[in-house]
């Protein structure tokens, strides 16, 4: 069975690096994790995370540059 034809549903979830994912909705986030509130199908949680992350670096990257710029 193909991921198109399953009924699985999911949520996105993301830890403090403001990484995303996809989890199983009928499971608990993982440890380090939290729900971003998006739960359906898998194909909409993966459209929800390209739009939300939209640069790749993780957030403590992204804060040690800003600094160094101000």
């Amino acid at each position: 069975m193909s991921d198109v034809d399953t009924d699985e549903q999911f949520k996105v979830v993301l830890n403090d690096e403001e990484q995303y994912s996809i989890w199983p909705a009928s499971r608990p986030a993982p440890q380090g994790w939290r729900e971003e509130g998006t739960r359906g199908p898998k194909q909409t949680c993966l459209d929800r995370i390209e739009t939300l992350w939209t640069d790749m670096r993780p957030l403590s990257l992204r804060q040690r540059r800003h600094a160094a710029t101000n």
